[in-house]
């Protein structure tokens, strides 16, 4: 075969919408050789980021829903990279290596761009400066260390007005990951308080979720179980500011739009998202950074390029809506863009469109309690914590997984969380990699051996 007789598949993204394009190929060109498939990522693992939060709190283990890429790719190239330019004129795209800051270009046939989102601070350089986020797996471990740290301080401060600071959690963004992150720390700080720090009162911890959705949190559901998920949450013991926003923030306060200021030493910010530069400034149509896909998902400018989850705008044909950009959107719209590519590359079949009507939407809110509008039905406490237990391990990628996090759940039931507070962890970093001095250092000795043998 000749090499140019190859279709060259190019997947950038390797979150939901990327991974699960690249098992279906692999089905559907299984042992095909005229189509060569890579793969390239920042990260050299999958993330299952619906349970993020269950990291921050000390429920599982980090690598219990992280998975090595290289375990998806069989025969596929995978590239550890970031991607720094997209050119679809002429079919290449530029991929950075942060080792060394090598620069690569890559050539396809065919692409496919699904590289998400990352947090928006919507220009806000004091926030964005002092809070926490809860994007990657480096945020939810950095999260559980910096609360254990505000916990053995405040074990010790005698001042219950700087223990009060010092235990004060300020989470803004009333979307799900804003309710569910404060819903695992509200319970893993005061357990934790309850069993390891006694000289914490209980009514010294304050957990506060500012909210900029008039109603309330959770804007994207049912009100009626919005208003559930509310009432449990005041229940616990967490105050809901709605209908305000942060505007500032310094090391020991969040400053809101309602003139409040809150004294605290912990601020997560889960307040909005945006799309990388990369994609946002591609030469095609865009909303709010997404680019626009045709009904196939294509982009209607290059008819061999494909985007999918959070960084492309699909609309609704029945709500005129674009589509949210959640998981269970991600997996069936790469269901679509395989199926297409497959025709386009085989000749065979036609094209189909995307219409997805969503199963409903589910969120874990404290220990043993969740919400969930599933099917129609409207559903709160423990049996929606069930049912989103079963459901995200289900979704778990790898049998490995599931059991891992299954176990790791198990024993929470029954022990106590870890409170082990991991300290600084030494990176080294190289700005430029020079083979004839590496060489110079490692061969030295023999070299200095030889000549004094001369």
């Amino acid at each position: 075969m000749e090499p140019n007789s190859q279709k060259r598949i190019l997947i950038l993204g390797g979150g939901f919408a990327g991974i699960s394009v690249l098992q279906q190929l692999q089905k559907i060109f299984k042992n095909n050789k005229s189509v060569k498939i890579s793969l390239v990522n920042e990260d050299n693992f999958f993330l299952f980021t619906p349970m993020l939060p269950e990291i921050a709190s000390g429920i599982i283990h980090p690598s219990d829903i992280s998975i090595p890429l290289r375990t998806f790719c069989k025969n596929e190239k995978f590239y550890q990279a970031k991607v720094s330019a997209i050119d679809m004129k002429n079919k290449l795209v530029a991929i950075t290596r942060a080792f060394d800051g090598k620069v690569k270009v890559l050539d396809y046939d065919y692409l496919v761009i699904a590289l998400g989102s990352t947090t928006n601070y919507f220009g806000n350089k004091r926030i964005e400066k002092n809070s926490f986020t809860m994007k990657t797996i480096q945020d939810a471990i950095a999260i559980k260390s910096h609360m254990i740290h505000m916990m053995e301080i405040a074990d010790q401060e005698d001042d219950k007005t700087v223990q009060e600071r010092l235990m004060t959690l300020v989470v803004v963004g009333g979307g799900f990951a804003g309710v569910e992150t404060i819903g695992e720390l509200n319970d893993f700080v005061k357990e934790s308080a309850r069993h390891f720090y006694r000289n914490i009162p209980q009514s010294n911890i304050k957990m506060v979720l500012v909210s900029a959705a008039k109603d309330g949190i959770l804007p994207e559901l049912d009100p009626d179980i919005a208003k559930k998920a509310t009432e449990s949450l005041q229940k616990a013991g967490i105050r809901i500011i709605s209908n305000t926003k942060a505007v500032d923030a310094g090391d020991n306060f969040v400053f809101l739009g309602n003139g409040e200021t809150i004294p605290c030493s912990t601020i997560i910010w889960t307040a909005g998202v945006t799309i990388d530069s990369v994609v946002s400034g591609l030469d095609c149509e865009h909303i709010a950074g997404k680019v626009v896909v045709d009904s196939h998902l294509r982009i209607p400018k290059y008819e061999n390029v494909f985007v999918l989850g959070d960084c492309a705008a699909i609309t609704d044909t029945k709500t005129g809506n674009l589509y949210p950009p959640t998981a269970q959107h991600a997996l069936r719209e790469s269901k679509i863009v395989s199926h297409n590519l497959k025709s386009a590359i085989t000749g065979k079949d036609q094209d189909k469109e995307f219409n997805y009507e969503s199963k409903g939407m589910m969120a874990v809110i404290g220990k043993r309690s969740g919400i969930a509008s599933v099917f129609g039905y409207k559903i709160s406490g423990t049996v929606a914590w069930v049912i989103w237990k079963t459901y995200y391990l289900t979704m778990l990628p790898t049998f490995e997984k599931k059991c891992r996090v299954a176990l790791d759940w198990t024993v929470n039931l029954f022990f106590k969380r870890d409170i082990t507070l991991v300290g600084k962890i030494k990176k080294k970093s190289l700005n430029e990699f020079n083979i004839t001095t590496l060489d110079d250092v490692l061969f030295k000795d023999e070299r200095q051996a030889s000549e004094q043998k001369s």
